[in-house]
């Protein structure tokens, strides 16, 4: 498996409605997309939450690495390209998948932390994987994944939520315009 999140800033005027219009779009071109379990089209919009501004992203969990690495070399990135620019992508290693019982997504939470370098890092992995169940087990949720970002040796858990977003979530959270679930 492979995981990536990017992200662009969009000025603080920017029309919003242009960018749930773009998901509403192509949101549906990436529902049969071979090798992928989910895309995520996620969006902050200024004044909806503390210190957030308008922000488009896309968080992807991928069953293939080599069908991510045939988007990103392919002619369905060059949309992003031509749009956006070139993005800053972060990348992670998916440790563990767990799907919840809701089927829609209104709300995508990202969590992370830095795993300490003389942590039991087996006993870490067993928690965090022992949480990701209980995240899932919740009515609410779709599903959740647990990653390792392998250049800052954080952890980063990736909650898809079936609730509106909620200022007091734990974790930084983003409205959800359309989830592709071809793998889920």
């Amino acid at each position: 498996m492979f995981a990536k999140q990017y992200s662009h800033r969009l000025p603080a005027d920017y029309d919003m409605g242009v960018i749930r219009q773009r998901a509403a779009q192509l949101g549906p071109l990436w529902d049969d997309t071979e090798g992928l379990l989910f895309k995520a089209f996620i969006a902050q919009t200024r004044g909806q939450g503390a210190g957030v501004g308008n922000l488009y992203a896309s968080v992807y969990l991928w069953s293939d690495p080599l069908a991510a690495a045939d988007f990103l070399l392919g002619e369905r990135f060059q949309k992003v390209l031509d749009s956006f620019g070139q993005p800053h992508i972060e990348s992670w290693l998916p440790l563990d998948l767990r799907r919840g019982p809701a089927q829609n997504a209104l709300s995508l939470y990202r969590e992370e932390w830095a795993l300490a370098p003389g942590a039991d890092r087996a006993q870490v992995l067993a928690a965090e994987k022992a949480r990701n169940q209980q995240v899932a087990d919740g009515s609410d949720n779709v599903a959740v994944f647990l990653a390792l970002d392998v250049q800052a040796w954080k952890l980063v858990r990736i909650t898809l939520s079936a609730k509106a977003r909620e200022d007091n979530h734990s974790g930084r959270g983003y409205e959800v315009l359309y989830l592709a679930r071809p793998g889920l």
